[in-house]
């Protein structure tokens, strides 16, 4: 847990996740399940604005409770409070990883899971106004793509994230 702990603080650092107050967003599920009854109940989730202690375990004590499913065993989502990094932590069969994603806004992967994450909440008719927003968004990016304005507007975009 110590190794995931550092390598979760050297590349959130590096990859400019924690702002300067060591802020930054972090997805939760919305009550106060855990990790484990979140997944099996496959529910909405929420960004919440964090701010990063001078004393924090992440790995050990933050996954044994919401942020992953025991010690040693992450499963979270954050991103930057500008939105230009997304870091995910996720548990495997043969141990756990974290990844960053710069500038996800413009990532064909993330942008593939919105479209998925669309299509299953609509066969459920699941959260209709996070659907609508997203379904804006989508079609806000795909205009600009089309008129050549996406690449000069990268820097100013966000996605909302209350």
């Amino acid at each position: 847990m110590e190794r995931l702990n550092k390598a979760w603080y050297e590349l959130a650092t590096s990859s400019g996740l924690i702002d300067g107050n060591r802020e930054f967003l972090l997805m939760l599920p919305r009550g106060t399940r855990t990790a484990a009854e979140d997944r099996r109940r496959r529910t909405m989730h929420v960004w919440h604005r964090v701010r990063l202690l001078e004393r924090w375990d992440i790995m050990g004590a933050g996954a044994a409770t919401f942020l992953g499913i025991r010690a040693g065993h992450p499963g979270f989502t954050m991103l930057a409070l500008d939105n230009s990094v997304w870091l995910l932590a996720d548990t495997y069969e043969a141990g756990a990883a974290v990844y960053a994603v710069r500038d996800p806004a413009g990532s064909p992967g993330v942008l593939r899971e919105l479209k998925r994450v669309l299509e299953r909440l609509a066969t459920k008719d699941e959260d209709r106004e996070f659907r609508r927003e997203v379904s804006l968004w989508l079609e806000s990016r795909q205009q600009r793509r089309t008129t050549g304005a996406d690449m000069a507007g990268r820097r100013g975009r966000q996605l909302r994230t209350e």
